[in-house]
C-alpha cells in the first residue's frame, strides 16, 4: 500500500514538467507580495503599515487567484490521497490553504463588506507562505534532476558524436547521433564505437563487448548477428542495420534515468507522509475538540471558530514540507558532482544498513582490460624450461616472435602484446602466412622456414606438444591466461596476460572493512583466476564461474540471512542481481540493462564510490531524521497549545506567536539540509 500511495502521488507531480512547476512557483511568488505586505502574519500588529482604502479588496482577490493556481497541485493530490483513504502530506497542505483561504474570506466579507468589528483576523498571508513554500519545496527537488542530468550526459561520451550512414545511392554521409533513425544503416570503421544497436548487414569483425558482458572478451561478429551501442569495433569493418536508437537505444536508456531519478519515492518520503497523516488526523481531532470546548467555556462561537481555524492554520507543514526536498536536493547535487549518479533515493536510506557488498570482477574491481603480465622465454628442453642465458634478449626475441603472429589480429590477447611490443620498443618479426585456430590460437611461418604458432595449453595438450606445467601452474594460479609460443612442435616462450585490479580497488576493500562491511566476489571467471584476484585485495570470501541465476541466488541467500546487501556491477549479467539487491548499484561504463536494474550509478566506475555512497548515505540519513523532527516538532508543540490546553494557568499561543515558531522552524530545518556534506564520517 505505501508503494501504491508513493506511485499515486508521484503521478500527481509528474503532471507538472519542470518549466509548468518553475513558473507557477513564480507567478504564485508574485501574487504573494502585495498580499505579504498588505496582510499581516495571523494577525500580528506590524510597527507599520501599507494598508490603503480599498486594500483589502486586493488582497482578497490576489489571495483568491493564488489559492486556485498555486494550491490547484495539492488541492489535486488531497482529493486522490482521500480517495485512497490515505491522508498525508498533500492532504495536510491541502487542508491548511483551504482553511486559511475560508476563514479568512469570512472575516473579509465580516469586516469589509458587512462592516462588523469583532471579526478582524484573516490568515492570508499564511495562505499565501504555505503555497510558496510548498511549490518552492518541488521546484527544488526539479532542479536537483536537472543537476544530476548534465553529469548523466556523461555517461552518453559512451557512444559517439556521430554516425557514418549509407544512403540509398550509396554514398556515406557523417550523421549527429541524435538524427539517425531506425533502419537506417550505418558504417563502422576498425577501431570506432558502434553508434547504435542494430544488425550486422555485411561485412566481420570481432567487437569488444565488455560494455554488455561485462568481461573483456572480443566477439565474432558476421551477418545476422547484433551489436550494441558503445561496443568496440575492431579491425573490420562493419555494416549494421540500426534497430534501436533515440527512444529506444543507449543514449536515450541514460538519459531517462534523469526523469526517473528524483520522481520515485523514497522510503524517507513515505515516512515524511506518515509523519503528515498523523498531523492531519491530529489537527482535524485537536481543532474540533477545541471549537467545542471552547464553545462551551466561554459560549462565544467567533472565540471557538477563531481557535478551530488557528489549530488547524498553524498545523500547516511549512517545515516539513521542505524537510524531505532539501536534504534530497542537496545529497542528490553532492553526489552527482562525486560521480554518484542516485537513481532512487531510497538507496541513500539503506546505504547506512549495508553490511554486505557483493562485486563482480571484471570492470568493477579489475580495468576490463587485459595486459601482458609476463613474457618469458624458454630454454627449448623437453617440456622448455625457462630460459637463464641472456633471459632478457631471449624474452624479447619472444615477444617480437608474438607480435609477428599477432600483428593482424584485433583480439583483446592480441592487442595486449602489441601494446607491450610497442612499450618495450620491440619490432614484430616477419611472419607469412598466418592464420588464426579456432579456439586455440594463430600460426605462421617465420624467415627462414620455421613453423611459428601461439597456443593456448589445451590445444598443446591436445597436439601431444610438451611444456613446462609448473611454469603454466605457477601463471595460472595468479589468474592470468597463459599462452605458449611454440616453434617447430617445441615451446620456445609463454606468455601470460591477465586483467588488472584498479588502483584504488584495495583501498576500497580496505576501507570497507574498516566499517565492519564483509566485502564478497561474485565473478564469471574461472576459481583460480578470481582467487588470485580475490587475494590481491584482500577478499576473503569469492565465489567463481557463475551465471546470472547465480548471482541472484546468492544475493537472495544473504538477504534470507538478515543481511543487507549492496550489489555492484557493471554487465548484463549483473542486472537480475542489481535489481534483487537492497541496494543496487552499476558501474558508470556499464551496459543499460545494468543501469537500468540499479538504484545508483558510479559514472567514475572507481571502487573507491562504494564507499563514498555509504557515506552520503549515512549523512543524507541523518539529516532526513533531524529534519523530520524539528518540522514535526514545530507542530507538536504549536497544536496544543494553540487548542488552549494551557489556557487554565493562562498559557494560550497566540497566532502571532505560532506565526514566529512556523518561520523559525522552517529557518532552522533550511539551514540544517545545507550543512550536509558529501564525506564527513
Amino acid at each position: 500500500m505505501a508503494n501504491e500511495h508513493a506511485n499515486a502521488q508521484q503521478t500527481t507531480m509528474k503532471g507538472m514538467h519542470g518549466a509548468d512547476l518553475k513558473r507557477r512557483f513564480f507567478v504564485s511568488l508574485v501574487l504573494s507580495v502585495p498580499v505579504l505586505l498588505l496582510s499581516p502574519p495571523m494577525g500580528m500588529a506590524l510597527p507599520f503599515s501599507l494598508a490603503f482604502p480599498g486594500s483589502d479588496w486586493v488582497v482578497a482577490v490576489l489571495a483568491t487567484v493564488l489559492y486556485g493556481y498555486g494550491g490547484w497541485p495539492f488541492l489535486r493530490g488531497a482529493v486522490g490521497e482521500l480517495r485512497r483513504r490515505q491522508p498525508a502530506m498533500m492532504t495536510l497542505v491541502a487542508l491548511g490553504i483551504t482553511t486559511a483561504y475560508i476563514y479568512s474570506v469570512y472575516a473579509f466579507v465580516q469586516r469589509s463588506v458587512l462592516g462588523a468589528h469583532d471579526v478582524h483576523m484573516d490568515f492570508f498571508w499564511e495562505l499565501a507562505t504555505l503555497i510558496d513554500i510548498m511549490l518552492l519545496g518541488h521546484w527544488v527537488e526539479m532542479r536537483a534532476v536537472m543537476g544530476a542530468g548534465d553529469a548523466l550526459k556523461e555517461m552518453a561520451e559512451l557512444l559517439p558524436a556521430d554516425a557514418h550512414v549509407r544512403r540509398d545511392d550509396g554514398s556515406v554521409a557523417d550523421v549527429p547521433l541524435d538524427q539517425v533513425q531506425v533502419g537506417q544503416t550505418v558504417v563502422v570503421e576498425a577501431g570506432e564505437k558502434v553508434p547504435a544497436d542494430g544488425e550486422v548487414v555485411d561485412g566481420s569483425s570481432q567487437v569488444n563487448e565488455a560494455l554488455v558482458t561485462g568481461e573483456a572478451r572480443a566477439v565474432e561478429k558476421a551477418p545476422g548477428d547484433a551489436v550494441f551501442g558503445g561496443s568496440q569495433n575492431g579491425d573490420g569493418t562493419l555494416y549494421v542495420r540500426v534497430t534501436g536508437t533515440g527512444e529506444s537505444g543507449y543514449l536515450a536508456q541514460v538519459m531517462r534515468l534523469v526523469s526517473q531519478a528524483q520522481q520515485e519515492k523514497s522510503r524517507a518520503e513515505v515516512l515524511s507522509d506518515r509523519v503528515a497523516r498523523w498531523l492531519f488526523y491530529a489537527a482535524v481531532s485537536v481543532g474540533v475538540a477545541a471549537f467545542v470546548v471552547w464553545l462551551v467555556v466561554t459560549s462565544n462561537v467567533g472565540d471557538a471558530l477563531t481557535r478551530m481555524v488557528t489549530v488547524l492554520v498553524i498545523a500547516c507543514p511549512h517545515a516539513l514540507g521542505l524537510a524531505i526536498p532539501l536534504v534530497a536536493a542537496r545529497s542528490t547535487s553532492l553526489g552527482a558532482r562525486s560521480g554518484l549518479l542516485v537513481r532512487r533515493r531510497r538507496a541513500l536510506e539503506v546505504a547506512p544498513k549495508v553490511n554486505v557488498v557483493m562485486m563482480d570482477k571484471t570492470g568493477t574491481l579489475t580495468e576490463g582490460d587485459f595486459r601482458v603480465a609476463e613474457v618469458r622465454a624458454l630454454d627449448g628442453g623437453e617440456e622448455g624450461a625457462v630460459a637463464h642465458v641472456d633471459p632478457t634478449a631471449a624474452d624479447d626475441q619472444v615477444l617480437a616472435v608474438l607480435a609477428g603472429l599477432e600483428a593482424s589480429s584485433s583480439h583483446p590477447l592480441a592487442a595486449s602484446i602489441m601494446q607491450t611490443a610497442d612499450e618495450r620498443d620491440v619490432a614484430p618479426a616477419t611472419v607469412r602466412d598466418v592464420h588464426s585456430i579456432a579456439g586455440a590460437g594463430v600460426e605462421g611461418a617465420l624467415d627462414g622456414g620455421s613453423h611459428a604458432l601461439v597456443a593456448n595449453a589445451r590445444y598443446l595438450d591436445e597436439q601431444g606438444i610438451p611444456y613446462n606445467h609448473d611454469v603454466f601452474d605457477r601463471l595460472a594460479g595468479r589468474g592470468l591466461t597463459v599462452s605458449f609460443l611454440v616453434e617447430d612442435g617445441r615451446a620456445a616462450g609463454v606468455v601470460a596476460q591477465g586483467d588488472e585490479a584498479k588502483p584504488s580497488a584495495t583501498r576500497a576493500v580496505e576501507a570497507l572493512k574498516t566499517r565492519g562491511v564483509q566485502p564478497v566476489m561474485l565473478t564469471g571467471d574461472n576459481e583460480a583466476a578470481a582467487r588470485a584476484v580475490a587475494g590481491a585485495l584482500g577478499i576473503n570470501e569469492v565465489h567463481a564461474g557463475l551465471v546470472p541465476q547465480d548471482k541472484v541466488r546468492l544475493v537472495q541467500t544473504r538477504r534470507a540471512a538478515g543481511d543487507t546487501v549492496m550489489m555492484v556491477g557493471d554487465g548484463i549479467n549483473d542486472a537480475p542481481a542489481l535489481a534483487q539487491a537492497d541496494v543496487g548499484v552499476a558501474i558508470g561504463a556499464g551496459t543499460d540493462v545494468a543501469i537500468d536494474s540499479a538504484d545508483v550509478v558510479l559514472v567514475k566506475s572507481d571502487p573507491e564510490d562504494i564507499v563514498r555512497l555509504l557515506d552520503l548515505g549515512t549523512n543524507t540519513t541523518r539529516k532526513i531524521k533531524q529534519n523530520l523532527w524539528w518540522g514535526a516538532g514545530y507542530n507538536i508543540v504549536a497544536i496544543p497549545l494553540a487548542a488552549g490546553v494551557l489556557a487554565p494557568v493562562g498559557i494560550v499561543l497566540g497566532p502571532a506567536v505560532g506565526a514566529v515558531l512556523m518561520s523559525l522552524s522552517t529557518v532552522i530545518v533550511a539551514v540544517n539540509a545545507l550543512t550536509l556534506k558529501a564525506g564527513e564520517r
